[in-house]
């Protein structure tokens, strides 16, 4: 026996409307958005990549790069320097 779809946009009967709290758009978007570690490049960036994989490549590459002109040797003052993590 197949279902029937409901076209109607109003409430089962069992359902009042009072059950539900007021909807409120964006209410967690501030905190998602702090918390959130999404990247957006521009257009003619992202035609060059084919997948974030390509992406932390070139990264990883550049901080390589960075690390040997600036000369900086494994006692200086910073942050130990992120592993690649395969691939």
């Amino acid at each position: 026996m197949k279902k029937v779809k409901s076209t109607s946009d109003e409430l089962r009967a069992e359902y009042k409307r009072s059950y539900f709290k007021k909807l409120e758009r964006g209410k967690y978007y501030e905190r998602i958005r702090a918390s959130s570690n999404v990247v957006v490049l521009d257009p003619e960036v992202a035609a060059v990549f084919p997948n974030s994989a390509a992406v932390n490549k070139v990264l990883h590459s550049l901080v390589e790069v960075a690390e040997s002109v600036s000369g900086r040797t494994s006692g200086s003052r910073r942050p130990a320097r992120l592993r690649r993590s395969g691939g």
